[in-house]
């Protein structure tokens, strides 16, 4: 994967690290109300999520109210957020941020509306985001959601801007204050080329804080910022392999609401070298308009190109001052020839794919793909997660996990691809970072897989096994792993079911991500690994025969340990279990008093704080129970059940669990390891039993508005 922005128009590039507070991970309880909050529209377009928990329309009122002007603590005027490595020690000790006002005489947020030549970039090597800035502003719809035009510098004023932008899933509104980084009064980075104009560098700001810093927003591709701004469709497109069909597509995004970026080799080293035909290696460029005209007979096409430093162009054929121009017919040349060195031009496009390397369309809707209505394409979005050791099997080549990975069924229900042999899927794969930082996350290498589901295992639910990856080949896959931050594959399906198995390369990394699955054909598309019915290889159950004799036995035991009135309390539990009932079977030093506390309050019916004997028998038959699942399971005799072992274990104790409660599971009652103790798994077993068979009471007499899922989830993460 290639980045563009590493040097930049000037400035010092030097590298350093700096570190910035990371945001705190959600708790389950905020992972249920967060999923709660996606079903009721919130991260969308018209309801934004507030980025940093931070309101916008209640920050404005109270500063307006109070008289005060806005400092925004979250990403504070100071060094830390601009970063190392992008400024000079003795550079960073000038700068003073201040705001708009306080730089131009006469500030506004837009000035004589919005155009790509307002951009100036500054000593940040962001080529990448100011390529994308200049393709949102042909976009008037887009560039209002992403950039409220409502705001104003004079009226109602108190130092408050926000912006939006759209976030692995979900669209979040990120406040800032006005006070912009500057030294000897002029601003560093990102500036209008009217002094009196500051929606370019606000809107820069707010994409720093969104990345960690301004630093974090060194090097990238415009890809990721065109998402960002739309939340919609990408497609990229390879050059030098470009299909017949190139121009097509590119002339059908023109006409769209798309935007389009583009970008040079690098050279030999990080530097953005000016080439002798005027292009700037390693650099991404704006895609500005394309045309069709006739010169001396023949059709020729052009696209025309934006460098976002605003100087700087091609100049070979078709650029501003080529004599191709005098061969066209006066109306062409007039409408499209501007001779000024403002950094566009226009280029054949056979040389743009000979100089360029690949070009990123984002739209936001797929109907620039085949220039028919986006009526008929249908979108289904997945959120899923690859868990060491559970969920995060690898590629192929690891053919005893590979299954384990997330499997989503589609089933393409429309006939057209059948006769014309026409694309129909676009699949896109996004991994999420886990940083709050963008240049502290490591991408890993992603891609997946699409298998279509024969006769014989249509019938299945839930996941399929090993074998039926042993037995099938992949139909269609991802070009190939890579280590970006999406990966794309446009499919001809034709009308069956498939299953399409996102993964890494390599087995057990953990990492969370984003399946969209774009279908110009009807489709029913569903996640394969939470089914209710899911399927495993058969374990035996363990089942127990009541002994009466057994039970008295137990009691009489029992008596010789308990207090005066027959109960026993956590410490002496503690002590029966670690140095009685199990003594000697334990890996990890046995039970803890705080376990013995919650297995207390879990099966104490009465109320006392104790256990009767009653109480204690009920307890010792599901340790016992539970102790002879946990060693008919654990097949590799260590002692500890791995986390297949553990997906075993459950079958065989007659439960099902879906992927992410596994997952969740062995993070919280697992060791480091991801491997869980004897001791462990009974007390997982027994909180597990007790809050299925509370919910059942609860939703019973609809006193619960927990779905069993989410009181699974908290119950077991507390």
């Amino acid at each position: 994967m290639k980045f563009f922005g590493i040097g930049s128009a000037k400035g010092d590039t030097s590298k350093t690290e700096t570190n910035t507070a990371a945001m705190p991970l959600p708790g389950a309880c905020l992972n249920i109300m967060e999923a709660r909050h996606k079903k009721k529209g919130y991260g969308s377009i018209s309801n934004p999520e507030r980025f940093c928990n931070q309101d916008f329309k209640n920050l404005k009122q109270y500063c307006l109210i109070k008289g005060v002007r806005y400092v925004d603590d979250m990403f504070p005027p100071d060094a830390k957020s601009i970063g190392q490595g992008i400024l000079k020690p003795s550079d960073l000790a000038h700068v003073k941020w201040l705001r708009p006002a306080q730089i131009a005489p006469d500030a506004e947020f837009v000035v004589d509306g919005v155009s790509r030549f307002d951009i100036g970039q500054g000593v940040l090597g962001n080529c990448w985001f100011l390529a994308s800035i200049g393709a949102l502003t042909f976009q008037n719809h887009i560039f209002n959601q992403v950039v409220p035009l409502d705001q104003k510098i004079k009226e109602n004023y108190c130092g408050i801007f926000h912006f939006r932008f759209w976030r692995f899933g979900q669209w979040v509104d990120v406040v800032i204050d006005d006070k912009l980084p500057t030294i000897n009064g002029r601003l560093i980075f990102v500036h209008s080329k009217d002094p009196n104009e500051f929606w370019p560098a606000l809107l820069e700001k707010a994409y720093a804080k969104v990345c960690g810093s301004y630093t974090d927003m060194t090097s990238g591709t415009p890809s990721e910022a065109m998402m960002d701004f739309t939340g919609g469709v990408h497609m990229c497109v390879q050059l030098s392999d470009a299909s017949s069909d190139v121009w097509g597509l590119i002339c059908r995004a023109g006409k769209s609401n798309t935007l389009m970026g583009c970008g040079t080799p690098q050279g030999e080293t990080s530097a953005n070298t000016v080439l002798p035909n005027g292009l700037v290696q390693g650099h991404a460029y704006t895609v500005t308009g394309v045309k069709e005209l006739i010169s001396q007979g023949k059709l020729v096409k052009l696209i025309r190109l934006w460098n976002p430093w605003g100087k700087g162009e091609w100049v070979g054929d078709w650029s501003d001052r080529s004599p191709m121009w005098d061969i066209v017919s006066s109306q062409d040349r007039q409408m499209c020839l501007s001779v000024a060195d403002d950094g566009e031009f226009w280029m054949a496009f056979e040389d743009f794919c000979k100089f360029y390397t690949d070009l990123d369309i984002c739209g936001l809707k797929p109907d620039f793909i085949d220039g028919k209505s986006s009526a008929q394409w249908k979108t289904s979005v997945y959120e899923g997660r690859w868990v060491a050791g559970t969920t995060a099997g690898g590629c192929i080549n690891n053919r005893d996990t590979f299954w384990t990975n997330p499997q989503y069924r589609i089933k393409v229900i429309g006939e057209n691809s059948e006769t014309n042999g026409e694309k129909n899927i676009l699949v896109s794969l996004m991994q999420k970072p886990d940083k709050r930082n963008r240049r502290l996350v490591q991408n890993l290498h992603i891609g997946f897989a699409v298998y279509l589901v024969s006769e014989d295992y249509k019938t299945q639910s839930g996941k399929f096994p090993a074998m039926f990856f042993n037995t099938h080949l992949p139909v269609a896959r991802s070009d190939k792993y890579m280590n970006a931050r999406e990966v794309i594959e446009f499919l001809m399906l034709k009308p069956g079911e498939y299953l399409i198995v996102p993964s890494t390369f390599k087995p057990n990394e953990t990492a969370s991500f984003i399946l969209t699955i774009h279908s110009r054909e009807e489709t029913c598309c569903y996640e394969n690994s939470n089914s209710n019915e899911q399927k495993y290889e058969p374990v035996e159950k363990v089942t127990k025969v009541k002994n009466h004799q057994d039970e008295e036995n137990k009691k009489t035991f029992f008596r010789q340990y308990s207090d005066k009135y027959e109960e026993v309390d956590a410490e002496q539990l503690q002590r029966l279990l670690n140095e009685n009932i199990l003594k000697g079977e334990m890996k990890s030093g046995g039970f803890s008093l705080d376990a013995c506390r919650s297995m207390v309050a879990l099966m104490d019916t009465s109320i006392t704080g104790k256990l009767n004997s009653e109480e204690f028998v009920r307890l010792w038959n599901k340790v016992t129970k539970y102790k002879e699942t946990f060693f008919l399971t654990d097949v590799s005799k260590t002692g500890t059940l791995s986390l297949s072992e553990l997906r075993n274990a459950f079958v065989a104790s007659g439960m099902k669990v879906s992927d992410d409660m596994l997952s969740l599971m062995a993070l919280r009652y697992g060791a480091s390891s991801g491997h869980m103790a004897l001791e462990c798994f009974i007390n997982l077993m027994i909180r597990l039993d007790c809050m299925k068979k509370i919910f059942k009471q609860l939703s019973d007499g609809k006193s619960i508005n927990l779905k069993e899922s989410e009181w699974m989830y908290v119950s077991m993460y507390t």
